[in-house]
């Protein structure tokens, strides 16, 4: 009876022995078909089954024509069939073009086509045209024609006057007698205003004796005001008598 207890146990250890070898090789097995899935250099392409190694080669094919179809450096050529080649050259091609057309990548037109390169060409005067007229982007001069560059002259005049008139940054040199004059006449009322409403810079040197007596004249009226609401600053030695006995500050 011992003995037949003791083989039973021999034979239950010798069984969950086997059961954990097998659990270790499968995990083993699990971990190479995920090191070749995935590119890594410890795969061991001899321990995948056929299909295994097939679905695998299918997949990593498949990779590679997405990675040279959105440029990757991972590409290689090499392993493409003839049409997967062509249908690469020409998403090649076509986004050549596109920074051609567009003036956003890089741009090689030794590879377009005689038709292409001309309407790239033509895209590029009228972008550099638009450029010029509105001043905004880069302007090549030597890419327009007499009748643009009198227009895009017409444009930059009219733009720096408009900058003058509005109180920008402007080259006032450009301006005739009149539009200075005129535009001194804005900026001398602007500066009336802004001594007025302390709103901005005020030159008052530049201001007349009847203008310096308006902006007083204007001072002290909000001067009474912000003391009449108790917002802001109030100078109360600067009120009239009067003012200070309507605020109740002067003899009844």
């Amino acid at each position: 009876m011992n003995y037949a207890v003791l083989f039973l146990l021999l034979l239950s250890v010798s069984a969950g022995n086997g059961f954990a070898q097998s659990a270790a090789a499968d995990k083993a097995q699990n971990q190479n078909l995920r090191d070749c899935l995935y590119g890594a250099m410890s795969c061991d392409r001899s321990q995948l089954t056929p299909a295994q190694s097939k679905q695998i080669d299918e997949y990593n094919h498949d990779r590679n024509l997405f990675d040279c179809l959105t440029v990757r450096e991972s590409c290689n050529h090499s392993t493409l069939t003839a049409p997967e080649a062509k249908d690469v050259a020409d998403a090649e091609h076509k986004r050549n073009l596109l920074s051609c057309e567009t003036a956003t990548g890089i741009c090689d037109k030794s590879l377009l086509t005689p038709d292409e390169a001309e309407k790239a060409t033509q895209i590029a005067k009228e972008r550099n045209l638009v450029n010029c007229k509105t001043g905004s982007g880069y302007c090549d001069d030597g890419l327009l024609d007499a009748s643009e560059r009198t227009e895009v002259a017409d444009l930059q005049r009219e733009r720096n006057l408009l900058s003058c008139q509005t109180g920008q940054a402007c080259d006032q040199s450009e301006l005739t007698l009149p539009e200075s004059k005129e535009i001194a006449a804005a900026e001398h009322q602007r500066n009336i205003l802004a001594c007025k409403t302390d709103a901005g810079y005020c030159a008052q040197s530049e201001l007349t004796a009847a203008e310096a007596k308006e902006v007083a004249d204007a001072k002290h009226q909000r001067n009474f005001l912000a003391c009449q609401s108790g917002f802001g600053l109030c100078d109360r030695s600067q009120l009239t008598a009067e003012e200070a006995k309507q605020l109740g500050q002067g003899p009844s």
